[in-house]
């Protein structure tokens, strides 16, 4: 509400009206934990904010390569238009379908502008670093509309959402996942559709928001979609709302037909593209029983966090970004507490609400074990009802690990109710200070560490003065060596780096992206390029330092793919190449590249060995 200004020293004096008072104290709450969820936003990325350039998340560099790629794709469509859900420059000449992979097209367009004029590598920590700031604001303002009137209790849970272990986990490399903010405001949305009056305007609004976030996390917003919808029909069948869910039902069907409608308009290239289009595949490029959680993994604690650096680390994890769960004990017990101290105090219709929560809580943990029981790192013969999930279609695209972040939310909000009723319960002081010792017990153990960082190679000045030019003009097909792949990726952000600076760019031979594991098919998904033998020859050589002793059979064979790819150069920098776990055997791949296509050119900071159309390589 706004208040006109005083205009008389005595109007001056006059203490404000009760309602502006309120709404002045409302802004300067969202103000602080706006500013408290930034700060700690900034504390958790700041090893990659100490250089940006060089720093790289330790255990996922090969995903900070992939959206650092598809930020300066954002360019290339600014600049040079294309289709944003499909490209040719990776994986020459098959391209690869972006729509079916992770392509966050919203933040691409959007950062384009700071993409160009910072580089790939400050847009991808700003989006990461905003991304967890924004879904703690976004849960908290979300808890204070629908769950608690108490600001405090709905900043504890929306901080907690925002940072919970699972999403700090998530901030090892992935922009999609630590969209955390898509979910609430799917959720507002879909809660305001209850309203009769603007059944319209809210089922076009929610439409927009399904398309949007679709274009950032499609995998999200589909765990959001069945979380919500399983919420709303559990707590419409409660007893006390199943006259209210009669009176609405007929609006509400009609507001979800019109949000089917929008965004079924916005989405129908990207869903064609990504369940039809070329290189698009079926299932995941991962294993699903090997990224299923583990009973245990509930109650341990994860990577980075307070506990963890105590020494209570574990290895439940298939690896420390998908540490989805890893809650803690006392949180769990926590929860488990809480919802029985709701459930004895609350009314029907409160109990209708923590109902459905509940539902939802078990129905996403029991999906996320996966189609078989894990305990403690061993899978025992339970089938479990991932078993009958996996072959339908979107659930064969899953990680099943991954649905344990839909607890997220439901412990934010039992979190909120159970601050809500501290601060407004009657209870002597010493209970409400054993009440706040167990909120600290619980919580203090999963505060968050910041993400632990690596060196990466630096930018070779070959690619950033514009010398690759005279060996790839008119948008022709270099690589580095070993060609780019996840473990690999190098030759992928020297590319990106080029697309950000908006001037010539060059296509490159494979890359690390999701595409099929058939050629020409719709095939089952793998991870980067069909492998052909010189791929192998490279790699080999990058990760074991193993150099082989070539013959005839590999000099055709390297002709056959030379050709294939359309390649008129690769090329090699001086410095180290990037790995997963620290630099790669450089010597080895010089060897080997040197035996196979004799004496490079030296070019200002690179090996270079030029692929003349038309003139056989290994004719020396």
């Amino acid at each position: 509400m706004s208040v006109a200004a005083p205009t008389t020293p005595s109007a001056a004096d006059r203490p404000a009206a009760p309602d502006a008072r309120k709404a002045t104290r409302r802004r300067r709450s969202h103000l602080l934990v706006a500013l408290v969820s930034l700060a700690l936003g900034l504390y958790v990325t700041a090893g990659l904010w100490e250089n940006p350039f060089r720093h790289g998340v330790a255990d996922n560099l090969g995903d900070q390569a992939f959206f650092e790629w598809v930020l300066a794709y954002g360019v290339h469509l600014l600049q040079h238009g294309g289709d944003p859900f499909f490209t040719h420059l990776m994986n020459v000449p098959d391209g690869v379908n972006l729509a079916a992979n992770t392509s966050i097209t919203v933040y691409a367009i959007l950062f384009a502008p700071l993409t160009m004029l910072a580089g790939p590598q400050i847009s991808f920590v700003t989006i990461l670093t905003l991304n967890l700031a924004g879904s703690a604001f976004a849960w908290y303002l979300f808890l204070g509309r629908w769950v608690t009137p108490h600001r405090v209790a709905a900043a504890v849970g929306g901080l907690f959402a925002g940072f919970a272990p699972g999403f700090i986990a998530h901030a090892n490399g992935h922009l999609n996942w630590t969209s955390g903010w898509i979910a609430p405001l799917v959720l507002w949305q879909l809660l305001r559709m209850r309203d009769q009056r603007h059944w319209v305007r809210n089922g076009l609004l929610l439409g927009v928001l399904l398309a949007l976030g679709f274009s950032i996390a499609a995998e999200g917003l589909f765990f959001t979609a069945l979380a919500g919808g399983l919420f709303v029909i559990v707590w419409g069948l409660g007893k006390p709302n199943r006259a209210e869910t009669r009176a609405l039902l007929p609006k509400f069907l009609g507001s979800l037909g019109l949000t089917a409608v929008v965004a079924g308009a916005l989405l129908a290239y990207p869903l064609y593209m990504h369940f039809a289009g070329p290189q698009t595949f079926k299932g995941t490029g991962f294993n699903q029983r090997h990224y299923s959680e583990d009973v245990a993994s509930y109650f341990a604690f994860a990577d980075r966090s307070v506990a963890a650096g105590l020494g209570l680390g574990n290895d439940l994890a298939p690896n420390p970004t998908e540490e989805t769960s890893f809650f803690g004990v006392p949180l769990m017990l926590l929860m488990i507490g809480s919802l029985v101290m709701l459930w004895r105090r609350a009314g029907e219709r409160r109990r209708a609400t923590l109902r459905a929560l509940i539902v939802v809580a078990v129905v996403f943990f029991v999906v996320s074990l996966g189609p078989r029981l894990r305990w403690f790192g061993q899978e025992e013969p339970i089938p479990l009802l991932y078993a009958l999930l996996q072959k339908l279609p979107l659930f064969d695209s899953a990680l099943p690990l991954r649905f344990a972040l839909v607890l997220v939310g439901v412990f934010a909000v039992v979190l909120a109710l159970v601050v809500d009723r501290l601060l407004a319960s009657s209870r002597k002081p010493s209970q409400k200070r054993a009440m706040t010792a167990a909120l600290a017990l619980a919580l203090v153990p999963i505060f968050p560490l910041p993400l632990l960082y690596r060196e990466r190679a630096p930018e070779p000045t070959f690619i950033s003065s514009g010398a690759w030019k005279q060996y790839a003009a008119d948008g022709g097909t270099i690589s580095t060596l070993p060609f780019a792949i996840n473990v690999a990726a190098d030759g992928q952000r020297w590319q990106a780096y080029t697309m950000a600076r908006a001037g010539d760019e060059f296509r490159i031979t494979g890359g690390y992206f999701l595409g099929p594991d058939v050629q020409g098919a719709q095939g089952p998904g793998r991870i980067g390029a069909l492998p052909r033998q010189t791929d192998w020859l490279f790699l080999r050589a990058a990760l074991y330092g193993y150099i082989a002793d070539l013959d005839n059979w590999d000099r055709a064979a390297a002709r056959a793919d030379f050709q294939r790819w359309g390649l008129t150069a690769v090329y090699l920098p001086d410095g180290e190449i990037t790995g997963p776990e620290g630099p790669l055997f450089r010597q080895a791949v010089e060897i080997t590249a040197t035996d196979l296509l004799g004496p490079p050119e030296h070019v200002e900071d690179a090996l270079v060995w030029r692929i003349r159309p038309g003139v056989d390589p290994l004719d020396r």
